[in-house]
């Protein structure tokens, strides 16, 4: 592997906001990391993989800053991604949003979609309520994990 295709590489990771990627080519192994302060780190991996699982690698969250939550209420429950990728709020560009800030929904009512892999998966409500708040911009990654809407359950 030469400089420019690390240079591709490092390009491909700032364009598609990953935190990690890996690639190997026939010996040539590369691993590059964005760091904790937003700044990438290219690791030459070596080419023999060892038996031991890789270390962790702590850095900051690649999602960008969510708005504000509303104040913390008890009884509040949230909806969080199961998987990792891309968020909309609605079907198709132009179309109306799944669900807004004050609407009811009910078991099964469709939130949104995360776009994984090519995949579109319908995140839906498991209860009764209204939604309180929504967390991610339409377009932005999410990871597992990340809390997509606060619902105050009925």
């Amino acid at each position: 592997m030469n400089i420019s295709e690390i240079k591709e590489l490092i390009q491909a990771l700032l364009d598609s906001g990953v935190g990690e990627l890996e690639v190997q080519r026939g010996d040539s192994r590369v691993r590059i990391v964005r760091g904790a302060t937003g700044q990438e780190v290219v690791v030459p991996a070596p080419a023999a993989v060892a038996a031991a699982p890789p270390a962790p690698v702590v850095s900051a969250p690649v999602v960008p800053a969510a708005p504000a939550a509303p104040k913390p209420e008890e009884g509040l429950l949230t909806v969080k991604s199961p998987i990792v990728g891309t968020y909309y709020s609605a079907p198709s560009p132009g179309a109306a949003e799944f669900v807004n800030v004050g609407d009811a929904v009910k078991p099964g009512k469709v939130l949104c979609i995360v776009e994984s892999m090519k995949l579109m998966n319908e995140i839906e409500c498991e209860v009764s309520g209204t939604i309180v708040a929504k967390h991610v911009d339409n377009g932005q990654p999410v990871e597992y994990g990340t809390t997509l809407f606060t619902v105050r359950p009925n």
